[in-house]
């Protein structure tokens, strides 16, 4: 069973750990890189496969995101982009609507 508290402090982190070398470190991604979260799964998936993940605490956070991601959860992520996104939602247009006479 997970603990909600760690779970909310897990991905509290997660959403505060940007990426901070490579495609998607600060030099491709300014500022800061791109927040884990939004990483491509493949390129998650490159580094499972090709060396490994790196060590420490963002190579564990890397390997959760690797994990939802890889098991169809990353909808986890959604409330992570609402707030990166100001709380906003995207304004989708009013479906087309069609008149036959």
């Amino acid at each position: 069973m997970i603990d909600p508290d760690e779970f909310a402090e897990t991905m509290a982190e997660i959403s505060n750990t940007h990426m901070p070398f490579g495609k998607y470190g600060p030099g491709q991604c300014p500022p800061k890189g791109l927040p884990i979260y939004e990483l491509p799964f493949e390129y998650l998936e490159w580094f499972q496969y090709n060396g490994g993940l790196p060590g420490g605490r963002l190579g564990e956070l890397l390997e959760l995101v690797y994990h939802i991601k890889k098991d169809g959860a990353g909808e986890v992520f959604a409330p992570l982009r609402l707030k990166a996104r100001g709380g906003l939602k995207k304004k989708h247009k009013p479906p087309q609507q069609y008149r036959f006479e």
